[in-house]
């Protein structure tokens, strides 16, 4: 085989692999956005949580809030000052 005719055969397999990809990719596109709109139109909407008494107990309390940005300022600080020496 001449130079020629390789690189003709190897272009051919390169766009066969390539449009076969493409075709694949697309086909998995449209199904995955189909599926999508199945399951939207299907599917009930999620019901809000109701505000009572679950809401406060997972919100935490004020003191703890406190506690938690004192601790991180404390390690971001140590952090930086030890980084500038």
């Amino acid at each position: 085989m001449q130079e020629s005719e390789l690189l003709q055969e190897g272009l051919a397999l390169m766009g066969l692999g390539m449009g076969f990809v493409f075709v694949f990719l697309t086909i998995l596109v449209i199904s995955v956005t189909l599926m999508s709109k199945l399951i939207g139109r299907f599917q009930p909407a999620p019901v809000a949580a109701p505000n009572g008494r679950n809401s406060a107990k997972t919100s935490a309390p004020k003191g703890q809030d406190d506690e938690v940005m004192a601790v991180i300022s404390a390690a971001v600080h140590r952090y930086r000052s030890s980084r500038r020496k």
